[in-house]
Protein backbone atom coordinates (compact mmCIF):
# COMPACT_ATOMS: atom_id res chain seq x y z
CA UNK A 1 0.00 0.00 0.00
CA UNK A 2 1.50 3.74 -1.15
CA UNK A 3 0.68 5.80 1.67
CA UNK A 4 0.51 10.02 0.97
CA UNK A 5 3.11 12.07 2.64
CA UNK A 6 0.56 13.43 4.99
CA UNK A 7 -0.58 9.79 6.40
CA UNK A 8 3.26 8.97 6.70
CA UNK A 9 4.00 12.23 8.44
CA UNK A 10 0.90 11.26 10.73
CA UNK A 11 2.29 7.64 11.62
CA UNK A 12 5.73 8.94 12.27
CA UNK A 13 4.25 11.37 14.57
CA UNK A 14 1.73 9.20 16.46
CA UNK A 15 4.74 6.87 16.82
CA UNK A 16 6.84 9.12 18.03
CA UNK A 17 4.20 10.67 20.61
CA UNK A 18 2.80 7.27 21.83
CA UNK A 19 6.76 6.20 22.22
CA UNK A 20 7.72 9.12 24.74
CA UNK A 21 4.44 8.26 26.75
CA UNK A 22 5.25 4.45 26.89
CA UNK A 23 8.89 5.65 27.75
CA UNK A 24 7.68 7.68 31.07
CA UNK A 25 4.73 5.68 32.26
CA UNK A 26 4.00 1.84 30.57
CA UNK A 27 7.88 0.40 30.10
CA UNK A 28 7.99 -0.57 34.05
CA UNK A 29 4.68 -1.61 34.77
CA UNK A 30 4.34 -3.79 31.40
CA UNK A 31 7.32 -5.33 32.05
CA UNK A 32 6.49 -5.94 35.92
CA UNK A 33 3.40 -7.78 34.78
CA UNK A 34 3.93 -9.87 32.05
CA UNK A 35 6.04 -11.90 32.68
CA UNK A 36 8.61 -14.10 30.68
CA UNK A 37 8.95 -17.99 30.02
CA UNK A 38 10.83 -18.52 33.57
CA UNK A 39 14.18 -17.38 34.39
CA UNK A 40 17.97 -19.04 33.18
CA UNK A 41 20.77 -19.07 35.32
CA UNK A 42 23.35 -16.94 34.63
CA UNK A 43 26.07 -16.45 37.37
CA UNK A 44 26.73 -16.65 40.95
CA UNK A 45 27.42 -13.56 43.34
CA UNK A 46 28.32 -12.47 46.99
CA UNK A 47 24.99 -12.57 49.23
CA UNK A 48 23.55 -9.44 50.06
CA UNK A 49 20.86 -8.12 52.27
CA UNK A 50 17.33 -9.24 51.43
CA UNK A 51 18.36 -12.29 48.92
CA UNK A 52 16.32 -14.81 48.95
CA UNK A 53 18.16 -17.88 51.29
CA UNK A 54 16.88 -20.65 48.71
CA UNK A 55 18.99 -19.25 46.30
CA UNK A 56 21.94 -19.80 48.10
CA UNK A 57 24.67 -21.68 46.04
CA UNK A 58 25.96 -24.14 49.25
CA UNK A 59 28.96 -25.38 47.13
CA UNK A 60 30.19 -22.04 46.50
CA UNK A 61 29.73 -20.86 49.57
CA UNK A 62 31.74 -23.38 51.46
CA UNK A 63 34.42 -23.16 49.16
CA UNK A 64 34.75 -19.36 49.52
CA UNK A 65 33.71 -19.57 53.32
CA UNK A 66 31.04 -16.82 52.64
CA UNK A 67 28.16 -16.98 51.74
CA UNK A 68 27.04 -17.02 47.51
CA UNK A 69 23.93 -16.58 45.78
CA UNK A 70 22.48 -17.92 42.50
CA UNK A 71 21.47 -14.85 39.67
CA UNK A 72 19.03 -15.33 36.89
CA UNK A 73 18.29 -13.88 33.66
CA UNK A 74 14.51 -14.13 32.83
CA UNK A 75 14.14 -15.49 29.71
CA UNK A 76 11.93 -12.47 28.51
CA UNK A 77 11.02 -13.03 24.95
CA UNK A 78 7.33 -12.76 24.91
CA UNK A 79 4.71 -12.97 22.28
CA UNK A 80 1.82 -10.06 22.23
CA UNK A 81 -0.62 -10.88 19.84
CA UNK A 82 -2.96 -7.77 19.10
CA UNK A 83 -7.14 -8.17 17.40
CA UNK A 84 -8.84 -5.12 16.19
CA UNK A 85 -12.58 -5.51 14.86
CA UNK A 86 -13.10 -3.45 12.09
CA UNK A 87 -16.98 -4.14 11.75
CA UNK A 88 -18.98 -1.43 10.54
CA UNK A 89 -20.01 -0.68 14.51
CA UNK A 90 -16.39 0.68 15.44
CA UNK A 91 -16.47 3.96 12.62
CA UNK A 92 -18.85 5.59 15.17
CA UNK A 93 -18.22 7.87 18.08
CA UNK A 94 -20.14 10.56 20.04
CA UNK A 95 -17.00 11.63 21.96
CA UNK A 96 -13.25 12.76 21.65
CA UNK A 97 -12.69 9.88 19.37
CA UNK A 98 -14.64 7.28 16.94
CA UNK A 99 -14.42 3.86 18.23
CA UNK A 100 -11.80 2.80 15.69
CA UNK A 101 -9.38 5.53 16.02
CA UNK A 102 -9.58 4.80 19.98
CA UNK A 103 -8.90 1.15 18.91
CA UNK A 104 -5.60 2.27 16.64
CA UNK A 105 -4.61 4.55 19.80
CA UNK A 106 -4.75 1.47 22.00
CA UNK A 107 -3.33 -0.77 19.99
CA UNK A 108 -0.26 1.50 19.08
CA UNK A 109 0.61 2.35 22.56
CA UNK A 110 0.52 -2.02 22.98
CA UNK A 111 2.47 -2.74 20.41
CA UNK A 112 5.43 -0.35 21.27
CA UNK A 113 5.08 -1.06 25.34
CA UNK A 114 6.06 -4.74 23.47
CA UNK A 115 8.87 -3.84 21.29
CA UNK A 116 9.90 -1.37 24.32
CA UNK A 117 10.50 -4.37 26.13
CA UNK A 118 12.16 -6.46 22.92
CA UNK A 119 8.91 -8.70 22.90
CA UNK A 120 7.92 -10.13 19.74
CA UNK A 121 4.39 -8.38 18.97
CA UNK A 122 1.80 -9.39 15.69
CA UNK A 123 -1.71 -7.69 14.47
CA UNK A 124 -4.70 -9.05 13.01
CA UNK A 125 -7.17 -6.69 11.56
CA UNK A 126 -10.63 -8.99 11.32
CA UNK A 127 -14.61 -8.46 10.95
CA UNK A 128 -16.36 -11.24 9.29
CA UNK A 129 -13.72 -12.57 7.87
CA UNK A 130 -9.76 -11.85 8.26
CA UNK A 131 -8.94 -8.57 6.83
CA UNK A 132 -5.19 -8.63 7.98
CA UNK A 133 -2.11 -10.36 9.55
CA UNK A 134 1.26 -9.59 10.70
CA UNK A 135 2.96 -12.40 11.79
CA UNK A 136 4.41 -11.59 15.55
CA UNK A 137 7.82 -10.44 14.97
CA UNK A 138 10.66 -7.11 16.80
CA UNK A 139 11.66 -4.26 16.14
CA UNK A 140 11.00 -0.94 15.13
CA UNK A 141 9.68 -1.60 11.76
CA UNK A 142 7.14 -4.15 13.22
CA UNK A 143 5.88 -1.36 15.12
CA UNK A 144 5.51 0.97 12.56
CA UNK A 145 3.74 -1.47 9.85
CA UNK A 146 1.10 -2.08 12.85
CA UNK A 147 0.36 1.95 13.59
CA UNK A 148 0.45 2.11 9.92
CA UNK A 149 -2.18 -0.56 9.41
CA UNK A 150 -4.45 0.69 12.02
CA UNK A 151 -4.86 4.39 10.83
CA UNK A 152 -5.52 2.69 7.41
CA UNK A 153 -8.21 0.67 8.64
CA UNK A 154 -10.77 1.27 5.67
CA UNK A 155 -14.75 0.96 6.99
CA UNK A 156 -16.68 -1.89 5.43
CA UNK A 157 -20.43 -2.68 5.68
CA UNK A 158 -19.99 -6.12 7.87
CA UNK A 159 -21.15 -7.09 10.60
CA UNK A 160 -19.49 -8.20 14.03
CA UNK A 161 -18.50 -11.75 13.71
CA UNK A 162 -15.93 -12.39 17.02
CA UNK A 163 -15.77 -15.85 16.40
CA UNK A 164 -14.06 -15.34 13.36
CA UNK A 165 -11.39 -13.43 15.46
CA UNK A 166 -10.79 -15.69 18.23
CA UNK A 167 -10.76 -18.75 15.59
CA UNK A 168 -7.77 -17.57 13.74
CA UNK A 169 -6.20 -16.91 17.17
CA UNK A 170 -6.85 -20.44 18.39
CA UNK A 171 -5.53 -22.08 14.46
CA UNK A 172 -2.34 -19.63 14.50
CA UNK A 173 -0.58 -19.12 17.68
CA UNK A 174 1.04 -22.44 18.80
CA UNK A 175 2.93 -20.88 21.55
CA UNK A 176 1.12 -19.27 24.40
CA UNK A 177 0.66 -15.52 23.49
CA UNK A 178 -0.77 -12.54 25.59
CA UNK A 179 -3.48 -11.83 22.98
CA UNK A 180 -4.98 -8.38 23.27
CA UNK A 181 -8.94 -8.32 21.84
CA UNK A 182 -10.04 -4.79 21.18
CA UNK A 183 -13.59 -4.66 19.82
CA UNK A 184 -16.99 -2.98 20.92
CA UNK A 185 -17.92 -6.77 21.30
CA UNK A 186 -21.22 -5.79 19.57
CA UNK A 187 -22.22 -9.65 18.62
CA UNK A 188 -24.47 -11.87 20.41
CA UNK A 189 -22.61 -13.72 23.00
CA UNK A 190 -23.89 -16.94 22.21
CA UNK A 191 -22.12 -16.91 18.83
CA UNK A 192 -18.45 -16.50 20.14
CA UNK A 193 -18.70 -17.72 23.64
CA UNK A 194 -17.25 -21.27 22.89
CA UNK A 195 -14.11 -19.46 21.13
CA UNK A 196 -13.54 -17.29 23.78
CA UNK A 197 -13.44 -19.94 26.31
CA UNK A 198 -10.96 -21.99 24.00
CA UNK A 199 -8.64 -18.83 23.71
CA UNK A 200 -8.65 -17.71 26.98
CA UNK A 201 -7.47 -21.46 28.09
CA UNK A 202 -4.82 -21.46 25.58
CA UNK A 203 -3.43 -17.58 25.75
CA UNK A 204 -3.38 -14.96 28.15
CA UNK A 205 -6.46 -12.94 27.18
CA UNK A 206 -7.41 -9.56 27.48
CA UNK A 207 -10.63 -8.30 26.46
CA UNK A 208 -10.54 -4.13 25.34
CA UNK A 209 -13.09 -3.07 25.39
CA UNK A 210 -14.60 -0.24 23.52
CA UNK A 211 -18.24 2.02 23.99
CA UNK A 212 -19.54 4.84 23.65
CA UNK A 213 -21.73 6.65 25.54
CA UNK A 214 -24.42 7.03 23.57
CA UNK A 215 -24.65 3.22 22.95
CA UNK A 216 -25.52 3.30 26.80
CA UNK A 217 -28.72 5.56 27.15
CA UNK A 218 -30.74 7.42 24.58
CA UNK A 219 -30.77 11.43 24.41
CA UNK A 220 -34.63 12.93 24.28
CA UNK A 221 -33.75 14.54 20.39
CA UNK A 222 -37.32 14.04 19.10
CA UNK A 223 -38.06 11.12 16.17
CA UNK A 224 -34.57 10.50 14.64
CA UNK A 225 -33.81 7.84 11.96
CA UNK A 226 -31.34 5.14 13.21
CA UNK A 227 -29.61 2.63 10.63
CA UNK A 228 -27.57 -0.04 12.05
CA UNK A 229 -24.35 0.64 10.47
CA UNK A 230 -23.76 -3.43 10.45
CA UNK A 231 -27.00 -4.42 8.91
CA UNK A 232 -28.23 -1.28 6.79
CA UNK A 233 -31.87 -1.16 8.79
CA UNK A 234 -33.90 1.91 9.03
CA UNK A 235 -35.91 2.68 11.74
CA UNK A 236 -38.06 5.66 12.61
CA UNK A 237 -37.58 6.21 16.81
CA UNK A 238 -39.17 8.53 18.46
CA UNK A 239 -36.65 9.45 21.58
CA UNK A 240 -39.05 11.30 23.86
CA UNK A 241 -40.89 8.48 24.46
CA UNK A 242 -40.55 6.80 27.69
CA UNK A 243 -40.70 3.35 26.83
CA UNK A 244 -37.61 3.53 23.61
CA UNK A 245 -35.81 5.14 26.48
CA UNK A 246 -36.23 2.57 29.00
CA UNK A 247 -36.10 -0.16 26.67
CA UNK A 248 -32.66 0.41 25.34
CA UNK A 249 -31.16 1.56 28.98
CA UNK A 250 -32.40 -1.91 30.26
CA UNK A 251 -30.92 -3.93 27.02
CA UNK A 252 -27.63 -1.89 27.78
CA UNK A 253 -27.18 -3.41 31.03
CA UNK A 254 -28.21 -6.55 30.79
CA UNK A 255 -25.90 -7.30 27.97
CA UNK A 256 -23.25 -5.38 30.12
CA UNK A 257 -24.28 -8.22 32.31
CA UNK A 258 -24.03 -10.57 30.34
CA UNK A 259 -20.79 -10.03 28.95
CA UNK A 260 -18.76 -9.06 32.16
CA UNK A 261 -20.44 -12.82 33.51
CA UNK A 262 -18.81 -14.36 30.42
CA UNK A 263 -15.70 -12.34 31.35
CA UNK A 264 -15.28 -13.76 34.73
CA UNK A 265 -16.33 -17.66 34.01
CA UNK A 266 -13.22 -17.10 31.66
CA UNK A 267 -10.81 -15.65 33.56
CA UNK A 268 -10.56 -12.56 31.20
CA UNK A 269 -9.31 -9.06 32.15
CA UNK A 270 -11.44 -6.55 30.56
CA UNK A 271 -9.88 -3.06 30.07
CA UNK A 272 -13.61 -1.24 29.20
CA UNK A 273 -12.64 2.98 27.42
CA UNK A 274 -15.31 5.07 26.01
CA UNK A 275 -14.90 7.42 23.20
CA UNK A 276 -14.70 10.11 25.40
CA UNK A 277 -11.68 8.36 27.57
CA UNK A 278 -8.01 8.43 28.40
CA UNK A 279 -6.18 5.18 26.77
CA UNK A 280 -3.43 6.26 28.79
CA UNK A 281 -5.20 6.54 32.01
CA UNK A 282 -7.13 3.56 31.44
CA UNK A 283 -4.36 0.90 30.93
CA UNK A 284 -2.08 2.61 33.79
CA UNK A 285 -4.77 1.65 35.78
CA UNK A 286 -5.03 -1.65 34.30
CA UNK A 287 -1.39 -2.29 34.72
CA UNK A 288 -1.63 -1.17 38.36
CA UNK A 289 -4.31 -3.22 39.61
CA UNK A 290 -3.21 -6.56 37.57
CA UNK A 291 0.61 -5.95 39.23
CA UNK A 292 -1.52 -4.97 42.83
CA UNK A 293 -3.42 -8.74 42.21
CA UNK A 294 0.19 -10.11 41.27
CA UNK A 295 2.01 -9.32 44.15
CA UNK A 296 -0.88 -10.59 46.74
Amino acid sequence: MSLSPEALKRIRKIEFLTRKRVQETFAGAYHSIFKGRGAEFEAVRPYQQGDDVRDIDWHVTARMGEPYVKSYREERELVVFIAVDASASLFFGTGIHDKHELAAEIGAILALSAITNNDKVGLMIFDDQIRHVLPPRKGKNQVLAIIRDLLTIQPAQSETDLSVGLRAINRSLRQRAIVFFISDFLDAIPSYERDLLITAQKHDLIAVCINDPLEARWFDVGLIHVRDAETGELRLIDTHHDHWQTQFSKQSVKFHAQRQKLFSRARVDAICIDTNGDSYQALTQFFSQRAQRIRR
